[in-house]
């Protein structure tokens, strides 16, 4: 009843001659029963003689012939009921990468899609460990997969039964390439292989892993599972023989067997969960499998009328099937003796998706210009899934957000939330309402003011679970706000937000370069038609002028290089030098106090208003020419662009005052009730916060605006921030710069 089912595939794949090999290939094909399909049998049989014949005088590292392992590959799609296509894909994935065989030669004898997943399968063998961090060799690997898997997502349940079978195999390997490759395995493999739906892959690589990078564990689970073998079959038959009896007289055809633990799981609800072992092993699995949905749900009545339900345990992934499609009822119940017995309800279908995942959706239809496409609505939707995570990876600017994006959104469970028009919206564990947001539209996430879950306001970093209810408050003057990305999940929301932050830093650029490059212009007493500029900035590389001034204003071209070379190209030089460090500026008044200028002092000085240094935060100055030095915080995004020109940058500390307050805006949004200002009114006044502006108005049932306050330190703002959260229908207050205010 309960087998071990990857111990008895890796016994089947020990072959040892290439006669071994081809009579291995013939009882595939007889476990296939392709007898009526002449043509699939006579492509299946010239692909094996390809394979056969390029990978000749190849052997593995165990000394077996290499053509081994595409046929053991072929052998484990098979047992998916894949298309012959992807076997065919199967037989020859590693001839161009081990052999002298072309794609083109490949696309010729088998058809272009077979080159396809030939070469999908070639970039992604082709990348190596190399000195690179990890982080930065996965990011590599998942992109290539990424774009491989946009082609023909074939390629990635050929990727998951190569894989399976190495590790089926990875005994012969040396101890630490195994602990490489079972970590990997772990890590890319296994997860990849859940959130396609081919639990049959998924489980047996998992179990396969850990009997290397946890040996000692694995071998005890294996030990204590099997003498616990019997005991646990006896108390499933008694289980399960009322519940057969029942349905049969309710006339439910149904199969019921107990479903046998991977060691795996019982390994992570150990280490993870605190569970003894004794406790996992008493928990029984029961799966029953019936004809429709409806039976599913009579089922599901007949259990509960014989065992008391735990119903906070209870799952309807029927109604609302998980991310890689998987549906089934989950039900806890307990038995005659009081144990936990976890119960599986679900229709053969639904059986065979859990097994094989996107395998068992891949039917195709015959198109008039002799090609074939897949038209499965399953898997039209993991397309539109993949291509959304393509996109969203463009936006990560480095190796560690792209696989913290990635991992995110491939590998985590899901919720299921609601719109107010009841429409199912379906996000990743942990999304918050900006990600629901932009999972609803672009423009609502980019608008989103607010938002209501199940009619309450929440903050917009609250955590969305099963069944709530989602109202997104928007405005037409609202903008996204650069803190969501640190608590976004999906890669939707993060990309979009970081490419409407990268177009406003984009204008900025032009902005700040055609003020730098003007100003090095009046320098040498020269003016510049337009005409001239784009000459110019054509001779640089630059097909426009914002491309042009955006590389003047984020660093990547020097003001005086480029002024410098308009003069070399019209054959003359630039008049003067630019000083190679500007002169400090000369005490004046007003200047700004709290802060001390190292190297230096009474001069004249000024807070930036774009970010509002505040005694506690970082800070630096920038030497400007009218307005003396300019006192930034470090994390202001135009320290990005203003940073390049180090000449410029002067180290500057703080140095208050008992008596020193400094301006700093507040954002607030808050529900519409009477004395809400009076409240915070209060607050202010308490703290001793001196009142500057005050900007609120209302939108529909919401109030939103700015408050300009004075406060002394970083510290001070946090205190009142927290204050006034917790004044009654405030729902956000955030700190804003002047260019955030809306």
């Amino acid at each position: 009843m309960l087998k071990d089912t990857h111990q008895d595939a890796a016994a089947e794949s020990a072959v040892a001659s290439v006669a071994d090999v081809r009579r291995r290939f013939e009882r595939i094909l007889q476990a296939m029963n392709l007898r009526e399909d002449s043509s699939a049998c006579a492509r299946l049989n010239k692909a094996f003689g390809f394979s056969l014949k390029a990978h000749s005088g190849q052997t593995r590292i165990s000394g077996e012939p290499y053509v081994v392992h595409p046929v053991e590959v072929m052998a484990i799609l098979s047992e998916l009921n894949v298309d012959v296509t992807t076997l065919i894909g199967a037989l020859l994935h590693d001839v161009v990468e081990d052999t002298g065989v072309q794609v083109e030669d490949v696309a010729r004898e088998f058809g272009p899609v077979v080159g396809i997943l030939v070469e999908g399968m070639t970039k992604l063998s082709a990348l190596v460990y190399d000195s690179r961090s990890n982080e930065e060799r996965q990011a590599e690997y998942f992109r290539k997969m990424l774009l491989s898997m946009a082609q023909d997502l074939r390629v990635i349940l050929i990727k998951l039964a190569d894989r399976l079978h190495n590790m089926r195999t990875i005994d012969c390997l040396p101890p630490k390439t195994r602990q490489r490759i079972a970590h990997e395995t772990l890590e890319i493999y296994a997860p990849l292989a859940h959130r396609f739906g081919v639990g049959r892959i998924k489980w047996e690589l998992e179990d396969l892993a850990l009997k290397v990078t946890d040996p000692t564990a694995y071998r005890r689970i294996a030990e204590r599972v099997q003498m616990r073998r019997g005991e646990r079959e006896n108390r499933i038959e008694k289980f399960i023989t009322p519940i057969r009896d029942k349905l049969a007289h309710e006339g439910v055809n149904a199969r019921l067997f107990g479903r046998a633990k991977h060691f795996y799981s019982i390994y992570n609800k150990i280490k993870r969960r605190g569970k003894s072992f004794e406790e996992i092993l008493d928990l029984l699995a029961v799966r029953i499998i019936v004809e429709d949905v409806p039976a599913c749900y009579r089922t599901l009545g007949v259990v509960h009328s014989l065992y008391t339900p735990i119903l906070e345990r209870f799952g309807d992934y029927i109604a609302t099937p998980k991310a890689n499609m998987y549906q089934s009822l989950h039900t806890k119940v307990l038995d005659q003796d009081g144990h936990v017995v976890e119960v599986q309800i679900r229709t053969e279908e639904m059986d065979l998706v859990a097994e094989a995942g996107i395998a068992a959706h891949w039917q195709y239809k015959e198109h008039g210009d002799g090609t074939k496409r897949n038209e499965d609505p399953v898997v039209i939707e993991y397309y539109r899934w993949l291509r959304q995570l393509i996109e969203g990876s463009k936006e990560e600017d480095s190796s560690e957000e792209f696989m913290r994006t990635l991992k995110i959104n491939l590998f985590t469970d899901e919720v299921f939330v609601f719109t107010p028009k009841g429409e199912l919206i379906q996000l990743p564990k942990g999304a918050t309402p900006v990600d629901f947001a932009f999972a609803v539209h672009t423009d609502v996430g980019l608008m989103t003011l607010g938002a209501k879950v199940n009619g309450r306001m929440v903050q917009l970093d609250t955590e969305l679970h099963n069944g709530d209810t989602v109202e997104i408050l928007t405005s037409a003057n609202a903008k996204p706000n650069v803190d969501w990305l640190r608590f976004v999940r999906t890669h939707r929301a993060r990309s979009k937000i970081k490419r409407y932050y990268k177009r406003a830093h984009f204008e900025q650029s032009v902005q700040l370069g055609e003020e730098m490059l003007k100003r090095e212009l009046h320098r040498v007493k020269k003016k510049l038609s337009n005409k001239d500029l784009l000459e110019l900035a054509n001779r640089l590389g630059h097909n426009d002028l914002e491309s042009f001034w955006a590389a003047i204003g984020v660093g990547d071209l020097a003001a005086k290089s480029v002024v410098d070379k308009y003069f070399s190209l019209n054959g003359a030089d630039a008049d003067g030098e630019r000083p190679k460090r500007p002169k400090l500026p000369l005490p004046a008044e007003p200047s700004a106090s709290g802060v001390k200028i190292k190297g230096g002092d009474n001069l004249m000085t000024a807070f930036a208003r774009c970010c509002n240094p505040l005694p506690g935060d970082s800070i630096l100055g920038y030497i400007t020419k009218n307005r003396g030095i300019v006192v930034h915080r470090i994390d202001c995004p135009n320290m990005g662009d203003l940073s390049r020109e180090t000449e410029r940058i002067v180290d500057v500390e703080w140095d208050v005052g008992p008596k020193d307050k400094f301006p700093v805006r507040l954002r607030l949004v808050t529900e519409d009730r009477a004395n809400l200002l009076r409240d915070i009114a209060e607050i202010l006044s308490k703290l001793s916060v001196e009142t500057v502006e005050v900007n609120l108005r209302t939108e529909g049932a919401i109030g939103i605006g700015t408050i300009l306050v004075r406060v002394r330190s970083l510290s001070h703002l946090s205190k009142l921030r927290n204050r006034i959260s917790k004044v009654k229908g405030v729902v956000q207050v955030e700190r804003v710069s002047v260019a955030e205010v809306v």
